[in-house]
C-alpha cells in the first residue's frame, strides 16, 4: 500500500473502488482514507480473475473496507458478472462509458493506470453512471431478448433447409 497526500473538497466519495475490466480479468484500485494521517489516502491496486468465486471474494473484501461506490469501465458485456455480483453484495455499482473517462493525452495507458485514474475521478465525483436498469426490469428484458434470438435462429435454420432442398 502506498500513502498519497491529496486535498479533498466536500463533494468527494471517501471510500471508492474502481475496476478496469477485461475479458478474463479486472484491475481493481481501492482508495480509502489513511488510518492515522488526516487528509491522506491509501491506495491498493491488484488484479482479479473474472470468475464468480473471485468476484464474490472481491465483493466481501470491498464490503469489509466500507466502500461506498464501485465504478467500473469495460468494453462489450464483460462488465455484467462484476456488476451483478457486486450489486448482489449490496454495493453501489456504477458502470461508466470509456468515452466519458477519456485519458489525458501523453499518459501511458495500462490497465493499472486506468484503474487508478478511474478511482481518482470517482472519488471526486467527476464521472457519471451509465443507465443500467434495475433487476426487476433486467430479467424480463433478458428473457425477451433470448427468445428473440432463438426465433431468429429457428428462422435461419428453416431458410437453410429450404435452400438445401
Amino acid at each position: 500500500m502506498e500513502a498519497l497526500g491529496e486535498d479533498h473538497d466536500d463533494g468527494t466519495v471517501a471510500r471508492v473502488a474502481a475496476i478496469d475490466i477485461a475479458k478474463a480479468s479486472g484491475m481493481v484500485c481501492l482508495r480509502v482514507p489513511h488510518d492515522t494521517i488526516e487528509g491522506r489516502r491509501t491506495q491498493q491496486v491488484w488484479n482479479i480473475a473474472s470468475t464468480t468465486n473471485a468476484i464474490l471474494e472481491l465483493g466481501d473484501r470491498l464490503v469489509c473496507q466500507g466502500v461506498e461506490r464501485v465504478v467500473m469501465e469495460a468494453t462489450g458485456s464483460y462488465w455484467r458478472p462484476f456488476f451483478y455480483l457486486l450489486e448482489a453484495r449490496g454495493l453501489d455499482c456504477w458502470l461508466v462509458n470509456a468515452r466519458d473517462v477519456k485519458n489525458v493525452p501523453g499518459r501511458p495507458k495500462t490497465d493499472k493506470l486506468n484503474a487508478v485514474w478511474l478511482a481518482k475521478l470517482a472519488e471526486r465525483s467527476m464521472v457519471r453512471a451509465s443507465f443500467v436498469p434495475p433487476k426487476s426490469v433486467r430479467q424480463p428484458r433478458d428473457f425477451t431478448r433470448t427468445r428473440t434470438v432463438f426465433v431468429q435462429e429457428r428462422t435461419r435454420h428453416k431458410h437453410r433447409v429450404d435452400k438445401a432442398l
